[in-house]
């Protein structure tokens, strides 16, 4: 049974860090793509980032280019996000995602989801 369990989220001031990890099990995650996406009440699930199962490529929503960057730790089979310069509109549930498919930022396209994990970011 593949689970993904997203751990790390948290409140912090705007500017602040936080480093959401995924870990998975069930499945070999370097074998997969690993998506990040986000959410907040009303609206659909967001692209936040993800890294490619070859090569490791990594792709990131502009909004979040510069600040956050996605890494995988193939022997705890995790995967991370590292989340710098926090701004209030970060404020979402963060999910992580796999799959294996050629598409990395649609939602639609990922097989499996973790539960998510909150993100608060103050001003």
């Amino acid at each position: 049974q593949v689970q993904l369990v997203e751990s790390g989220g948290g409140l912090v001031q705007a500017g602040g860090s936080l480093r959401p990890s995924c870990a998975a099990s069930g499945l070999t995650s370097r074998l997969y793509n690993m998506g990040w996406f986000r959410q907040t009440p009303g609206k659909e699930r967001e692209f936040v980032a993800a890294v490619s199962r070859s090569r490791d490529n990594t792709y990131y929503a502009d909004s979040v280019k510069g600040r956050f960057t996605t890494s995988r730790d193939n022997a705890k089979n995790t995967v991370y996000l590292q989340m710098n310069v926090l701004k209030p509109e970060d404020t979402a549930v963060y999910f992580c995602a796999a799959n294996r498919d050629a598409y990395l930022t649609s939602s639609s396209r990922y097989d499996y989801w973790g539960q998510g994990t909150q993100v608060t970011v103050s001003s």
